[in-house]
């Protein structure tokens, strides 16, 4: 494993620690690099299966859990919910996409499901996730959607 600090290949990183997550569905290890010293975390989790995502355009790519996990993040900058809580959002809907057992899935089934758990996390991030993914435009955009939440 390469190094975050100093990048070196050559060198084998030691794990120190290694404990799984509460839920149990990520071990979390805690290493040090051969070369620098340097101490870092690693999460290793299960993958059990691979599919593609069917983007608005057309195009297809491979699920990536970093892009959910980079949206979630900033539709919860600066709200009150934790690393764990974060995490274990990210996993059930990984999960639900997995047990789907569909080799494609839409990019838009997985926005409703990110909008849809979010709602029940935190409804400001909700909002900020919801304006980026309905391409919000203008102020009146925002008065619709703010309308129409109850009926979600």
């Amino acid at each position: 494993m390469k190094c975050p600090f100093c990048k070196d290949k050559e060198n084998e990183t030691s794990v120190l620690d290694s404990r799984p997550t509460e839920d149990g569905s990520v071990i979390r290890r805690r290493r040090v690099c051969g070369s620098c010293k340097e101490r870092f975390t690693t999460f290793e989790r299960i993958q059990y299966r691979e599919f593609l995502i069917i983007k608005k355009n057309g195009d297809r790519s491979i699920f990536d859990r970093d892009k959910i996990t980079k949206s979630v993040d900033l539709a919860l900058r600066k709200r009150p919910v934790d690393f764990e809580t974060k995490e274990k959002f990210i996993s059930k809907i990984v999960r639900e996409l997995e047990g789907m057992g569909e080799n494609e899935v839409s990019s838009s089934v997985i926005g409703e499901m990110v909008m849809q758990g979010l709602y029940k996390l935190d409804k400001v991030a909700f909002v900020r996730f919801a304006s980026v993914y309905r391409d919000f435009r203008e102020a009146k955009d925002f008065e619709q959607f703010l309308g129409s939440i109850d009926k979600i």
